[in-house]
């Protein structure tokens, strides 16, 4: 399949029109609405699935497989917070507290594009190491703290104690982090008991979530105004940056095709759960317009419908055509 083929089964997937959907709802002032506690439920049903689903994969997965990728990972989360804060501060001539806050949420992670991604994968029947459950844990903590770190060198406020906690103990990082040591524990055959439930409907609930996620980055559309062409431009650049950071690491790091072109999803995602919980805390003077606008209405919509091709098609790319 060419890049133009590619971009159009993402284009045309359930998931990406259920975006749509949602966008289009909201945009026409539609009475469509998903209950709070139903979202919710979603969110947590989808990261305990990734988790169960990884761990037990990575019960049957060499540490000889899991020590590259998860170095190439670290390096990715110490890299994209840096490098976004400085092309921020020095091109971009924001503050230092909004320029850490739009860092931590850019060096950090959507967990909802990385499940967006392997979705797009087992479309395109492109096999993904089991453990990147595992990465995505990796790479959210550490970005995040080190851009909080920065802004608290630089005003000496803020306390990192807490929002490090805040990220630890927030749904995200604890599904996934618990659902990965249930898997691991359970094995596939643990797993298979429960297909049922956490394997087989989770494309259906990923429509669901991603209705949902549609209506509310319509919302943030309506501050394109207030953040200005650069963080617009930032929004879209920065990801296709990271994006390619992001695969040619994983490819050094010995990672299949789709391996890597997750773990460039990765780093091209902008985090919109995990960094502003923890940037409320720590940073509570920085601007919300910014960096959730940024986050969900510019680079989550991005990503979603023609990052994730872009990716896969220089994954393929740098393996050879493969």
């Amino acid at each position: 399949m060419d890049t133009l083929e590619l971009l159009r089964i993402n284009l045309l997937s359930p998931a990406v029109l259920a975006f749509a959907l949602g966008m289009v709802a909201t945009l026409v002032r539609s009475d469509l609405k998903i209950p709070d506690a139903l979202y919710t439920t979603l969110s947590i049903y989808l990261l305990l699935a990734i988790g169960l689903k990884g761990g037990a994969a990575l019960a049957t997965t060499p540490f000889a497989e899991l020590w590259k990728p998860a170095l190439a990972t670290l390096a990715l989360s110490v890299l994209t917070p840096l490098l976004s804060y400085a092309i921020l501060r020095r091109l971009g001539r924001f503050d230092v507290v909004n320029a850490a806050a739009i860092a931590a949420h850019y060096g950090s992670v959507s967990a909802v594009t990385f499940i967006a991604a392997t979705a797009f994968m087992q479309a395109a029947k492109q096999p993904v190491e089991g453990f990147m459950p595992t990465l995505v844990a990796i790479l959210e903590v550490p970005a995040i703290v080190i851009a909080l770190l920065i802004a608290r060198r630089s005003l000496g406020e803020g306390s990192i104690g807490e929002a490090v906690r805040e990220i630890f103990a927030g749904k995200s990082i604890l599904l996934l982090v618990g659902g990965s040591l249930m898997g691991f524990l359970a094995g596939p055959e643990g797993l298979q008991q429960i297909a049922p439930v956490f394997v087989d409907p989770f494309r259906g609930v990923l429509v669901l979530f991603l209705l949902e996620l549609g209506m509310v980055a319509a919302k943030r559309l309506r501050d394109l105004r207030t953040v200005g062409v650069f963080l617009i431009g930032f929004g879209i650049v920065m990801p296709l940056i990271h994006g390619a950071m992001g695969v040619w690491l994983g490819s050094l790091a010995g990672m299949s095709v789709g391996g890597a072109m997750v773990l460039g999803t990765m780093a091209a995602s902008a985090s919109y759960i995990a960094a502003p919980a923890a940037v409320r805390i720590a940073l509570p003077q920085a601007n919300p317009s910014y960096y959730l606008t940024a986050s969900l209405g510019i680079t989550f919509p991005f990503n979603l419908t023609l990052g994730i091709p872009i990716y896969f098609a220089l994954s393929r790319w740098l393996h050879g055509g493969s």
